[in-house]
């Protein structure tokens, strides 16, 4: 394992260290200057914070540069990996991850959590996995051997489902955990959260002509412009929920559970289907690195869009974040370590 970590920066590698700095300058800032972050807070339209909204696409469009649309005509390749994929991601995780929150966040944990906060930590949770990971699963999937067109093409499937799976998705759940749904920042939100930042990213690569070189180059710069975004979202997060933290230390804990089980059920759900069909171990790993991973940016944007810099909505999605390096390098190590196991009697599958 250690000889593949090579293929991840320090920044992803150490991201929960940066998570947990960045709570702490966030709680700090947040007693000094409590007046800066009021006023951020305000910047506002049609209850979507301005603030936020560039951050997200100084995130966001990085990340969508690197997904080529073109690939999507090589589904016919990996017809069964991209199945599997594709019904876990948007039949079976959103919807697990709904019912793990009802059984821990509205039951077993309640007595522990905020009650005025308690539908809001749900919605987090529902966001979080309501949308596959776009970026990181390019490193998860490298880490693991796995095909590289593979991935590609099945992270352009995922986009395009979620210009139009997300909101429904998102609006059907809330619903079901009784959590009242704005529709109109709901669909704002996917606007500029996935079908803006699609859009810019798709013209950028034109205009590169499909130069791999000037791509890496492109990339290279901006990187630490879409790293600053991150650090400083959180920051601004951290701030507004810094009494709450506080006043409650194992709130994130306990968020963490429902979290945690998700991943490894969804992971190992994946892993375990593709064996079964006969898939190749180099699309087996990606697809359940796809299928457990979250797209926490997207998550974090709309949870404050929807509830607020302050909600519990947002502090959840956050915490999908300071796990997500760690946790996905465990399931790394897993579909490595059982490989062998994985392709015994593959044949007779």
């Amino acid at each position: 394992m250690s000889a593949r970590i090579a293929g991840i920066s320090a920044f992803e590698r150490n991201l929960t260290w940066w998570v947990i700095g960045c709570i702490v300058v966030g709680i700090g800032l947040g007693k000094l200057i409590p007046g800066l972050f009021q006023a951020i807070s305000h910047i506002q339209v049609a209850e979507v914070n301005l603030v936020v909204a560039l951050l997200i696409w100084l995130m966001i469009v990085p990340m969508l540069l690197k997904v080529d649309f073109s690939r999507m005509g090589e589904i016919a390749q990996h017809g069964k990996g991209i199945g599997v994929t594709l019904a876990v991601n948007w039949l079976v995780k959103p919807f697990s991850m709904a019912l793990l929150a009802w059984i821990f966040i509205r039951h077993l944990f309640a007595p522990h959590l905020p009650a005025g906060q308690i539908d809001s930590y749900i919605a987090g949770l529902i966001l979080l996995a309501a949308a596959p990971c776009t970026a990181m699963v390019f490193i998860w999937s490298n880490l693991c051997n796995g095909d590289p067109q593979f991935t590609l093409s099945q992270v352009a499937i995922n986009d395009v489902i979620m210009l139009f799976a997300f909101a429904p998705i998102v609006a059907l759940l809330l619903g079901i955990s009784s959590i009242t749904v704005p529709w109109d920042t709901l669909t704002l939100s996917v606007v500029l959260f996935i079908v803006i930042p699609v859009i810019i990213s798709q013209i950028w690569r034109k205009l590169l002509k499909g130069d791999a070189v000037r791509l890496n180059a492109a990339l290279a710069t901006i990187q630490p412009i879409s790293i600053s975004a991150l650090l400083v979202t959180l920051v601004l997060l951290f701030a507004f929920q810094g009494e709450q933290i506080l006043a409650q230390p194992l709130i994130i804990l306990l968020l963490a559970v429902p979290i945690l089980i998700q991943v490894y059920f969804n992971s190992g759900l994946a892993y375990l289907l593709n064996k079964r069909l006969g898939v190749a171990h180099c699309v087996a790993g990606p697809s359940a690195l796809i299928g457990a991973s979250n797209f926490f940016e997207l998550a974090v944007a709309t949870a404050i869009a929807l509830f607020g810099f302050n909600s519990g909505a947002a502090l959840a999605t956050v915490v999908g974040v300071l796990i997500e390096v760690p946790v996905m390098l465990t399931v790394v190590s897993i579909v490595n370590r059982s490989q062998r196991w994985y392709e015994h009697g593959k044949e007779a599958v």
